[in-house]
Protein backbone atom coordinates (compact mmCIF):
# COMPACT_ATOMS: atom_id res chain seq x y z
CA UNK A 1 0.00 0.00 0.00
CA UNK A 2 1.66 3.50 -0.17
CA UNK A 3 -0.63 5.62 1.36
CA UNK A 4 -0.87 9.36 0.91
CA UNK A 5 -3.23 11.95 2.25
CA UNK A 6 -5.74 14.16 0.36
CA UNK A 7 -8.13 17.42 0.99
CA UNK A 8 -11.45 15.68 -0.22
CA UNK A 9 -14.64 18.24 -0.09
CA UNK A 10 -18.38 17.53 -0.26
CA UNK A 11 -21.20 19.74 -1.20
CA UNK A 12 -25.00 18.97 -0.26
CA UNK A 13 -27.10 20.04 -2.92
CA UNK A 14 -30.42 19.95 -1.05
CA UNK A 15 -28.71 23.15 1.06
CA UNK A 16 -27.51 25.49 -1.36
CA UNK A 17 -29.87 28.54 -2.09
CA UNK A 18 -28.15 29.54 -4.87
CA UNK A 19 -27.34 32.60 -3.74
CA UNK A 20 -23.27 33.27 -5.44
CA UNK A 21 -21.68 34.11 -2.35
CA UNK A 22 -19.75 31.95 -3.03
CA UNK A 23 -18.96 32.78 -6.19
CA UNK A 24 -18.19 36.66 -5.33
CA UNK A 25 -15.94 35.48 -2.45
CA UNK A 26 -13.79 34.15 -4.97
CA UNK A 27 -13.47 36.82 -7.35
CA UNK A 28 -13.00 39.41 -4.59
CA UNK A 29 -9.93 37.71 -3.65
CA UNK A 30 -8.56 35.98 -6.95
CA UNK A 31 -10.05 37.02 -10.38
CA UNK A 32 -10.70 40.56 -10.31
CA UNK A 33 -7.54 41.03 -12.41
CA UNK A 34 -6.91 42.43 -15.34
CA UNK A 35 -7.46 39.26 -18.45
CA UNK A 36 -9.21 37.20 -15.56
CA UNK A 37 -12.34 39.43 -15.55
CA UNK A 38 -14.47 36.38 -17.22
CA UNK A 39 -13.06 33.52 -15.00
CA UNK A 40 -14.97 32.17 -12.25
CA UNK A 41 -13.34 29.36 -10.60
CA UNK A 42 -16.25 29.17 -8.53
CA UNK A 43 -19.47 29.16 -9.90
CA UNK A 44 -22.80 28.00 -9.27
CA UNK A 45 -25.20 26.54 -12.55
CA UNK A 46 -28.52 26.11 -13.00
CA UNK A 47 -29.76 22.07 -13.46
CA UNK A 48 -31.50 21.70 -16.25
CA UNK A 49 -28.90 24.05 -17.92
CA UNK A 50 -25.74 24.40 -19.76
CA UNK A 51 -23.53 25.23 -17.44
CA UNK A 52 -20.69 27.71 -17.79
CA UNK A 53 -18.60 27.51 -20.23
CA UNK A 54 -21.70 26.60 -22.48
CA UNK A 55 -22.22 22.73 -22.59
CA UNK A 56 -18.68 21.69 -20.61
CA UNK A 57 -20.28 18.24 -20.15
CA UNK A 58 -20.04 17.63 -23.61
CA UNK A 59 -16.40 15.93 -24.34
CA UNK A 60 -17.61 15.30 -27.65
CA UNK A 61 -17.65 19.11 -28.26
CA UNK A 62 -14.49 19.89 -26.09
CA UNK A 63 -12.62 16.11 -25.73
CA UNK A 64 -11.35 16.70 -22.05
CA UNK A 65 -11.05 13.80 -19.69
CA UNK A 66 -9.88 10.40 -20.19
CA UNK A 67 -10.98 7.59 -22.20
CA UNK A 68 -10.03 3.89 -22.33
CA UNK A 69 -7.24 2.97 -24.47
CA UNK A 70 -6.68 -0.55 -25.94
CA UNK A 71 -4.28 -2.10 -23.86
CA UNK A 72 -6.26 -1.85 -20.81
CA UNK A 73 -4.99 1.65 -19.85
CA UNK A 74 -5.78 4.89 -19.99
CA UNK A 75 -5.31 7.59 -22.50
CA UNK A 76 -6.28 11.56 -22.89
CA UNK A 77 -9.19 11.81 -24.64
CA UNK A 78 -7.91 15.21 -26.76
CA UNK A 79 -4.03 13.85 -26.88
CA UNK A 80 -2.13 11.72 -29.59
CA UNK A 81 -0.27 12.86 -32.48
CA UNK A 82 -3.19 14.54 -33.83
CA UNK A 83 -3.65 16.83 -30.97
CA UNK A 84 0.08 18.05 -31.09
CA UNK A 85 -1.08 19.55 -34.94
CA UNK A 86 -3.53 21.61 -32.57
CA UNK A 87 -0.93 22.99 -30.21
CA UNK A 88 -0.85 26.62 -31.68
CA UNK A 89 -4.78 26.64 -33.02
CA UNK A 90 -7.01 23.75 -30.72
CA UNK A 91 -10.27 23.64 -31.64
CA UNK A 92 -11.43 21.80 -28.93
CA UNK A 93 -11.07 25.06 -26.64
CA UNK A 94 -13.65 26.89 -25.23
CA UNK A 95 -14.01 30.23 -26.81
CA UNK A 96 -14.76 33.40 -25.10
CA UNK A 97 -17.94 33.69 -26.49
CA UNK A 98 -18.50 30.18 -25.05
CA UNK A 99 -17.79 31.25 -21.31
CA UNK A 100 -19.08 35.19 -22.20
CA UNK A 101 -17.41 38.85 -22.88
CA UNK A 102 -16.41 40.25 -20.00
CA UNK A 103 -18.25 44.23 -19.94
CA UNK A 104 -18.61 46.79 -17.99
CA UNK A 105 -20.80 49.94 -18.01
CA UNK A 106 -19.43 53.53 -19.05
CA UNK A 107 -20.95 54.86 -15.42
CA UNK A 108 -19.48 58.21 -16.02
CA UNK A 109 -22.21 59.13 -18.88
CA UNK A 110 -24.44 59.35 -15.98
CA UNK A 111 -23.46 62.23 -14.25
CA UNK A 112 -20.81 63.81 -17.20
CA UNK A 113 -23.49 63.87 -19.71
CA UNK A 114 -24.56 67.18 -20.77
CA UNK A 115 -27.95 68.38 -20.00
CA UNK A 116 -30.56 67.13 -22.57
CA UNK A 117 -34.02 66.06 -23.45
CA UNK A 118 -33.03 62.57 -23.42
CA UNK A 119 -32.24 60.70 -20.02
CA UNK A 120 -28.69 59.78 -20.22
CA UNK A 121 -27.51 56.09 -20.47
CA UNK A 122 -24.70 53.73 -19.83
CA UNK A 123 -23.64 51.73 -22.60
CA UNK A 124 -21.79 48.43 -21.97
CA UNK A 125 -18.50 48.00 -23.00
CA UNK A 126 -16.17 45.75 -23.27
CA UNK A 127 -13.60 44.89 -20.62
CA UNK A 128 -10.88 43.10 -23.26
CA UNK A 129 -11.53 45.70 -26.16
CA UNK A 130 -12.53 48.93 -24.40
CA UNK A 131 -15.49 49.05 -26.91
CA UNK A 132 -19.56 48.85 -26.47
CA UNK A 133 -20.81 45.49 -26.89
CA UNK A 134 -24.57 43.79 -26.83
CA UNK A 135 -24.46 41.55 -23.80
CA UNK A 136 -25.83 38.04 -24.74
CA UNK A 137 -24.06 36.29 -22.40
CA UNK A 138 -22.92 36.10 -18.57
CA UNK A 139 -21.34 33.60 -15.86
CA UNK A 140 -24.81 33.42 -14.71
CA UNK A 141 -26.91 33.60 -17.59
CA UNK A 142 -29.48 30.78 -17.22
CA UNK A 143 -29.83 31.30 -13.29
CA UNK A 144 -33.27 29.75 -12.07
CA UNK A 145 -34.06 29.18 -15.86
CA UNK A 146 -35.05 25.20 -15.94
CA UNK A 147 -37.37 25.09 -18.27
CA UNK A 148 -36.09 27.41 -21.01
CA UNK A 149 -35.58 26.03 -24.57
CA UNK A 150 -32.34 27.98 -24.80
CA UNK A 151 -31.20 26.31 -21.70
CA UNK A 152 -32.61 23.93 -19.69
CA UNK A 153 -33.25 22.20 -23.09
CA UNK A 154 -29.98 21.72 -24.05
CA UNK A 155 -28.24 20.69 -21.08
CA UNK A 156 -26.21 17.33 -22.02
CA UNK A 157 -27.16 14.91 -19.48
CA UNK A 158 -31.04 15.03 -21.52
CA UNK A 159 -28.97 12.57 -24.14
CA UNK A 160 -29.40 9.64 -21.23
CA UNK A 161 -33.29 10.26 -21.01
CA UNK A 162 -35.98 8.94 -23.71
CA UNK A 163 -37.72 11.62 -25.54
CA UNK A 164 -40.89 10.98 -23.29
CA UNK A 165 -39.07 11.32 -19.85
CA UNK A 166 -37.11 14.61 -21.44
CA UNK A 167 -40.86 16.32 -22.60
CA UNK A 168 -42.29 15.19 -18.82
CA UNK A 169 -39.65 17.54 -17.06
CA UNK A 170 -40.69 20.63 -18.78
CA UNK A 171 -44.28 19.66 -17.85
CA UNK A 172 -45.63 22.81 -15.53
CA UNK A 173 -46.70 20.32 -12.79
CA UNK A 174 -43.15 18.89 -12.67
CA UNK A 175 -40.97 21.90 -13.86
CA UNK A 176 -37.97 22.07 -10.82
CA UNK A 177 -34.37 23.02 -10.33
CA UNK A 178 -31.51 22.75 -8.15
CA UNK A 179 -28.27 24.31 -7.79
CA UNK A 180 -24.75 23.01 -8.83
CA UNK A 181 -21.50 24.68 -7.36
CA UNK A 182 -18.33 23.90 -9.22
CA UNK A 183 -14.58 24.26 -8.53
CA UNK A 184 -12.36 22.74 -9.11
CA UNK A 185 -11.97 18.78 -8.06
CA UNK A 186 -8.67 18.08 -7.48
CA UNK A 187 -8.28 15.23 -8.70
CA UNK A 188 -6.67 12.25 -7.92
CA UNK A 189 -6.10 11.40 -11.54
CA UNK A 190 -5.66 14.65 -12.92
CA UNK A 191 -6.32 15.06 -17.04
CA UNK A 192 -4.71 18.47 -16.91
CA UNK A 193 -1.88 17.42 -14.83
CA UNK A 194 -0.88 15.15 -17.18
CA UNK A 195 -1.71 17.16 -20.83
CA UNK A 196 0.74 20.13 -19.72
CA UNK A 197 4.09 19.84 -22.26
CA UNK A 198 5.67 22.38 -20.10
CA UNK A 199 5.04 20.12 -17.06
CA UNK A 200 3.72 23.70 -14.97
CA UNK A 201 0.83 21.91 -13.46
CA UNK A 202 1.72 19.68 -10.58
CA UNK A 203 -0.69 18.04 -7.34
CA UNK A 204 0.97 18.75 -4.15
CA UNK A 205 2.13 15.85 -1.88
CA UNK A 206 1.34 17.43 1.48
CA UNK A 207 -2.63 17.63 0.59
CA UNK A 208 -2.95 16.98 -3.04
CA UNK A 209 -3.98 20.46 -4.19
CA UNK A 210 -3.53 20.67 -7.85
CA UNK A 211 -1.77 24.01 -8.76
CA UNK A 212 -0.32 25.69 -11.57
CA UNK A 213 3.51 27.30 -11.64
CA UNK A 214 3.06 30.62 -13.31
CA UNK A 215 7.10 30.80 -14.09
CA UNK A 216 7.00 27.46 -15.44
CA UNK A 217 3.34 27.95 -17.80
CA UNK A 218 4.17 28.73 -21.24
CA UNK A 219 0.68 28.77 -22.32
CA UNK A 220 -0.51 26.14 -24.91
CA UNK A 221 -3.71 25.86 -22.65
CA UNK A 222 -3.80 22.27 -23.08
CA UNK A 223 -4.60 22.05 -19.26
CA UNK A 224 -7.84 24.09 -20.61
CA UNK A 225 -9.01 21.53 -23.28
CA UNK A 226 -8.37 18.30 -21.35
CA UNK A 227 -9.69 19.28 -18.04
CA UNK A 228 -13.19 17.84 -18.60
CA UNK A 229 -14.86 20.32 -15.92
CA UNK A 230 -13.73 22.93 -17.73
CA UNK A 231 -11.93 24.68 -14.39
CA UNK A 232 -8.28 25.73 -16.39
CA UNK A 233 -8.54 29.23 -17.63
CA UNK A 234 -5.92 31.61 -19.58
CA UNK A 235 -4.92 34.63 -18.70
CA UNK A 236 -5.10 36.57 -21.51
CA UNK A 237 -3.32 39.39 -19.92
CA UNK A 238 -0.31 37.73 -18.52
CA UNK A 239 -0.03 34.65 -21.62
CA UNK A 240 -0.68 31.89 -18.26
CA UNK A 241 -3.23 29.88 -17.34
CA UNK A 242 -4.81 29.63 -14.06
CA UNK A 243 -7.38 27.53 -12.00
CA UNK A 244 -8.67 27.36 -8.27
CA UNK A 245 -5.65 27.07 -5.71
CA UNK A 246 -8.21 26.13 -2.72
CA UNK A 247 -6.91 29.00 -1.31
CA UNK A 248 -4.12 27.24 -0.48
CA UNK A 249 -2.92 30.10 1.75
CA UNK A 250 -5.59 29.65 3.99
CA UNK A 251 -5.39 25.76 4.02
CA UNK A 252 -1.78 25.81 5.31
CA UNK A 253 -2.70 27.75 8.02
CA UNK A 254 -5.59 25.59 9.03
CA UNK A 255 -8.53 28.00 7.53
CA UNK A 256 -11.34 27.48 5.22
CA UNK A 257 -10.95 28.41 1.98
CA UNK A 258 -12.76 31.64 0.95
CA UNK A 259 -16.11 30.30 -1.11
CA UNK A 260 -16.86 27.74 2.00
CA UNK A 261 -16.29 30.00 4.99
CA UNK A 262 -18.46 32.46 3.16
CA UNK A 263 -21.23 29.86 2.19
CA UNK A 264 -24.64 31.07 3.45
CA UNK A 265 -26.35 27.45 3.08
CA UNK A 266 -23.98 25.60 4.76
CA UNK A 267 -23.48 23.03 2.34
CA UNK A 268 -19.59 22.50 2.08
CA UNK A 269 -17.83 19.95 3.99
CA UNK A 270 -13.75 20.09 3.76
CA UNK A 271 -11.85 17.19 5.10
CA UNK A 272 -8.76 14.85 4.79
CA UNK A 273 -8.91 11.70 3.38
CA UNK A 274 -6.19 8.83 3.20
CA UNK A 275 -6.22 7.12 0.05
CA UNK A 276 -4.15 4.14 -1.34
CA UNK A 277 -2.35 5.50 -4.28
CA UNK A 278 -1.14 2.10 -5.87
CA UNK A 279 -4.85 1.98 -6.86
CA UNK A 280 -5.16 5.49 -9.09
CA UNK A 281 -4.37 3.68 -12.62
CA UNK A 282 -6.23 0.30 -11.61
CA UNK A 283 -9.82 2.52 -10.65
CA UNK A 284 -9.14 5.20 -13.34
CA UNK A 285 -9.29 2.21 -15.94
CA UNK A 286 -12.05 0.19 -14.90
CA UNK A 287 -15.05 -0.68 -16.36
CA UNK A 288 -17.78 2.37 -16.49
CA UNK A 289 -20.30 1.01 -14.50
CA UNK A 290 -17.78 -0.03 -11.48
CA UNK A 291 -16.14 3.07 -11.39
CA UNK A 292 -17.77 4.73 -8.65
CA UNK A 293 -17.27 1.58 -6.33
CA UNK A 294 -13.73 1.49 -7.13
CA UNK A 295 -13.39 5.32 -6.94
CA UNK A 296 -14.84 4.98 -3.16
CA UNK A 297 -12.70 1.63 -2.56
CA UNK A 298 -9.46 3.61 -2.99
CA UNK A 299 -10.15 5.82 -0.03
CA UNK A 300 -9.25 3.85 3.12
CA UNK A 301 -10.18 3.87 6.63
CA UNK A 302 -8.04 5.93 8.84
CA UNK A 303 -8.77 4.61 11.87
CA UNK A 304 -7.42 1.22 10.84
CA UNK A 305 -4.42 0.18 12.51
CA UNK A 306 -2.92 -1.37 9.33
CA UNK A 307 -3.72 2.01 7.55
CA UNK A 308 -1.93 4.47 10.14
CA UNK A 309 1.16 2.33 10.04
CA UNK A 310 1.09 2.90 6.29
CA UNK A 311 0.65 6.18 6.19
CA UNK A 312 3.04 7.32 9.39
CA UNK A 313 5.64 5.52 7.28
CA UNK A 314 4.93 7.28 4.28
CA UNK A 315 5.38 10.66 6.47
CA UNK A 316 1.39 11.65 7.34
CA UNK A 317 1.95 13.76 10.24
CA UNK A 318 -0.06 12.26 13.26
CA UNK A 319 -2.12 16.05 12.87
CA UNK A 320 -3.12 14.81 9.65
CA UNK A 321 -3.97 11.27 10.67
CA UNK A 322 -6.08 12.76 13.46
CA UNK A 323 -7.68 15.52 10.58
CA UNK A 324 -8.96 12.13 8.50
CA UNK A 325 -10.26 10.20 11.52
CA UNK A 326 -12.54 13.07 11.86
CA UNK A 327 -13.31 13.77 8.71
CA UNK A 328 -16.64 15.03 7.39
CA UNK A 329 -15.94 13.79 3.75
CA UNK A 330 -15.31 10.84 4.61
CA UNK A 331 -18.74 10.15 6.78
CA UNK A 332 -20.13 11.57 3.93
CA UNK A 333 -18.01 9.99 1.26
CA UNK A 334 -17.42 6.57 2.49
CA UNK A 335 -18.84 6.04 6.14
CA UNK A 336 -22.56 6.81 5.28
CA UNK A 337 -22.30 6.65 1.78
CA UNK A 338 -23.88 9.61 0.68
CA UNK A 339 -22.03 11.82 -1.54
CA UNK A 340 -21.23 11.11 -5.06
CA UNK A 341 -18.59 12.07 -7.40
CA UNK A 342 -19.45 14.29 -10.69
CA UNK A 343 -19.18 12.74 -13.89
CA UNK A 344 -17.15 9.87 -13.10
CA UNK A 345 -16.84 8.38 -16.56
CA UNK A 346 -14.47 11.55 -16.97
CA UNK A 347 -12.10 9.59 -15.14
CA UNK A 348 -9.99 11.80 -13.28
CA UNK A 349 -11.04 10.16 -10.07
CA UNK A 350 -12.40 14.01 -9.00
CA UNK A 351 -11.88 14.51 -4.84
CA UNK A 352 -15.36 16.63 -4.84
CA UNK A 353 -18.12 14.61 -3.95
CA UNK A 354 -21.78 15.82 -3.75
CA UNK A 355 -24.89 14.94 -1.84
CA UNK A 356 -27.54 14.33 -4.64
CA UNK A 357 -30.70 16.34 -4.26
CA UNK A 358 -33.29 14.74 -2.47
CA UNK A 359 -36.27 17.51 -4.28
CA UNK A 360 -40.03 17.45 -3.39
CA UNK A 361 -40.94 13.87 -3.91
CA UNK A 362 -41.40 12.72 -0.52
CA UNK A 363 -45.31 12.52 0.23
CA UNK A 364 -48.51 12.41 -1.40
CA UNK A 365 -51.86 13.38 -0.24
CA UNK A 366 -54.53 10.18 0.73
CA UNK A 367 -58.03 10.01 1.40
CA UNK A 368 -59.22 9.37 5.07
CA UNK A 369 -60.87 6.19 5.91
CA UNK A 370 -61.20 5.65 2.38
CA UNK A 371 -63.28 8.29 2.04
CA UNK A 372 -62.92 8.76 -1.94
CA UNK A 373 -64.90 12.40 -1.38
CA UNK A 374 -61.75 13.78 1.12
CA UNK A 375 -59.85 13.71 -2.79
CA UNK A 376 -61.60 16.84 -3.81
CA UNK A 377 -59.08 18.50 -5.30
CA UNK A 378 -60.62 22.02 -4.81
CA UNK A 379 -60.19 20.90 -0.99
CA UNK A 380 -57.71 22.56 1.23
CA UNK A 381 -54.65 21.10 1.74
CA UNK A 382 -54.92 21.24 5.65
CA UNK A 383 -58.58 19.88 5.67
CA UNK A 384 -59.33 17.07 7.96
CA UNK A 385 -60.55 15.03 5.85
CA UNK A 386 -57.27 14.36 3.92
CA UNK A 387 -53.90 13.02 5.58
CA UNK A 388 -50.65 14.04 4.15
CA UNK A 389 -49.03 10.58 3.66
CA UNK A 390 -45.97 9.58 4.73
CA UNK A 391 -46.13 6.18 4.94
CA UNK A 392 -43.37 3.54 3.63
CA UNK A 393 -44.33 2.21 0.69
CA UNK A 394 -45.70 5.33 -0.58
CA UNK A 395 -42.44 7.38 0.26
CA UNK A 396 -39.88 5.29 -1.61
CA UNK A 397 -42.41 4.75 -4.65
CA UNK A 398 -42.33 8.34 -5.10
CA UNK A 399 -38.38 8.38 -5.38
CA UNK A 400 -38.62 6.49 -8.91
CA UNK A 401 -40.98 9.16 -10.13
CA UNK A 402 -39.55 11.95 -8.50
CA UNK A 403 -39.37 15.54 -10.60
CA UNK A 404 -36.01 14.54 -11.80
CA UNK A 405 -35.73 11.12 -13.11
CA UNK A 406 -33.05 8.93 -11.62
CA UNK A 407 -31.60 8.50 -15.05
CA UNK A 408 -30.81 12.00 -15.50
CA UNK A 409 -29.32 12.20 -11.70
CA UNK A 410 -27.40 8.84 -12.63
CA UNK A 411 -25.75 10.63 -15.57
CA UNK A 412 -24.57 13.60 -13.78
CA UNK A 413 -23.03 11.45 -10.65
CA UNK A 414 -22.63 7.70 -11.40
CA UNK A 415 -21.84 7.19 -15.10
CA UNK A 416 -25.85 6.41 -15.87
CA UNK A 417 -25.70 3.78 -12.83
CA UNK A 418 -29.25 4.62 -10.94
CA UNK A 419 -29.17 1.99 -8.34
CA UNK A 420 -25.85 3.92 -6.94
CA UNK A 421 -28.45 7.45 -6.89
CA UNK A 422 -31.86 5.46 -5.67
CA UNK A 423 -30.23 3.92 -2.77
CA UNK A 424 -28.57 7.65 -1.56
CA UNK A 425 -32.00 9.49 -2.33
CA UNK A 426 -33.80 6.21 -0.10
CA UNK A 427 -30.59 6.84 2.63
CA UNK A 428 -32.11 10.91 2.85
CA UNK A 429 -35.46 9.78 2.63
CA UNK A 430 -34.88 7.16 5.83
CA UNK A 431 -33.36 9.98 7.91
CA UNK A 432 -35.82 12.22 7.23
CA UNK A 433 -38.48 9.72 7.90
CA UNK A 434 -36.74 9.08 11.00
CA UNK A 435 -36.67 12.61 12.11
CA UNK A 436 -40.21 12.87 11.79
CA UNK A 437 -41.06 10.01 13.59
CA UNK A 438 -38.71 11.68 16.79
CA UNK A 439 -40.02 15.56 16.12
CA UNK A 440 -43.92 15.21 14.62
CA UNK A 441 -45.04 11.92 15.78
CA UNK A 442 -46.95 11.04 12.95
CA UNK A 443 -45.04 8.18 11.60
CA UNK A 444 -44.62 5.06 14.06
CA UNK A 445 -41.33 3.90 15.38
CA UNK A 446 -41.67 1.05 13.56
CA UNK A 447 -42.15 2.14 10.42
CA UNK A 448 -39.09 4.36 11.03
CA UNK A 449 -36.69 1.88 12.48
CA UNK A 450 -37.82 0.13 8.92
CA UNK A 451 -36.76 2.87 6.66
CA UNK A 452 -33.27 2.61 8.39
CA UNK A 453 -33.07 -0.69 8.61
CA UNK A 454 -33.82 -1.09 4.62
CA UNK A 455 -30.91 1.23 4.07
CA UNK A 456 -28.78 0.10 6.48
CA UNK A 457 -28.30 2.82 8.67
CA UNK A 458 -28.85 2.63 12.59
CA UNK A 459 -30.48 5.06 14.48
CA UNK A 460 -27.13 6.29 15.89
CA UNK A 461 -26.46 6.96 12.28
CA UNK A 462 -29.44 9.16 11.61
CA UNK A 463 -28.84 11.15 14.52
CA UNK A 464 -25.43 11.74 13.24
CA UNK A 465 -26.39 12.41 9.57
CA UNK A 466 -29.14 15.31 10.80
CA UNK A 467 -26.78 16.69 13.24
CA UNK A 468 -23.72 17.04 10.30
CA UNK A 469 -26.31 18.64 8.19
CA UNK A 470 -28.45 20.48 9.71
CA UNK A 471 -27.08 21.72 13.19
CA UNK A 472 -23.06 21.15 12.70
CA UNK A 473 -21.16 23.99 13.86
CA UNK A 474 -18.12 25.63 11.65
CA UNK A 475 -15.23 23.34 12.85
CA UNK A 476 -17.51 20.61 12.50
CA UNK A 477 -17.52 21.72 8.80
CA UNK A 478 -14.00 22.07 8.10
CA UNK A 479 -11.71 19.39 9.71
CA UNK A 480 -8.05 20.72 8.76
CA UNK A 481 -4.92 20.44 9.91
CA UNK A 482 -2.43 23.54 9.29
CA UNK A 483 0.49 22.47 7.18
CA UNK A 484 4.02 21.48 8.85
CA UNK A 485 6.13 24.49 7.08
CA UNK A 486 9.27 23.08 8.85
CA UNK A 487 9.25 20.19 6.45
CA UNK A 488 8.78 22.39 2.97
CA UNK A 489 11.24 25.00 1.83
CA UNK A 490 9.17 26.78 -0.32
CA UNK A 491 6.88 27.14 2.31
CA UNK A 492 9.74 29.38 3.81
CA UNK A 493 8.62 32.20 0.90
CA UNK A 494 5.66 33.80 1.56
CA UNK A 495 4.04 34.94 -1.89
CA UNK A 496 2.20 37.28 0.10
CA UNK A 497 5.57 39.69 0.11
CA UNK A 498 4.58 40.78 -3.54
CA UNK A 499 0.81 39.59 -4.40
CA UNK A 500 -0.06 43.55 -4.58
CA UNK A 501 -3.97 44.91 -4.37
CA UNK A 502 -5.70 41.65 -5.59
CA UNK A 503 -4.77 38.06 -7.01
CA UNK A 504 -2.65 35.56 -5.91
CA UNK A 505 1.10 36.13 -5.30
CA UNK A 506 4.39 34.78 -7.38
CA UNK A 507 8.01 35.19 -6.38
CA UNK A 508 8.64 36.86 -9.47
CA UNK A 509 6.37 38.84 -11.30
CA UNK A 510 4.53 36.73 -14.45
CA UNK A 511 5.21 37.56 -17.78
CA UNK A 512 5.30 36.01 -21.46
CA UNK A 513 7.32 33.54 -21.61
CA UNK A 514 10.44 33.77 -24.40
Amino acid sequence: MDIRSQISMVFHLDKCIGCHTCSIACKNIWTDRKGAEYMWWNNVETKPGTGYPTKWEDQDIYKGGWKPAKNGAIKLRGAGKRQLLNIFSNPNLPTIDDYYEPFTYKYLDLIESPEGEVQPTARPVSLITGKPIDIKMGPNWDDDLSGTPDFARQDSNLKALSPAQSQAMFQLEKMALYYLPRICNHCLNPACVASCPSGAIYKRGEDGIVLINQDVCRAWRMCVGACPYKKSYYNWNTGKSEKCILCYPRVEAGLAPACMHSCVGRIRYLGVVLYDAEKILQTASGEEQNLVDTHLDIIVDPNSPEIIRAAKSNGIADSTLRAAQNSPAYKFVKQWRLALPLHPEFRTLPMLFYVPPLLPVMASVAAKDNDPKSLNPIAKIWDDTRVYDTSMDKVFGTIDEARFPLKYLASLFSAGDEAQVKIRLKKLMAVRIYRRHLTVGDIQANQATQALDEVGLTAKDADAIYYLTSLAQFDDRFVIPASHREQALEMLEFTGDVKGCTGFGTKEHPGRGP
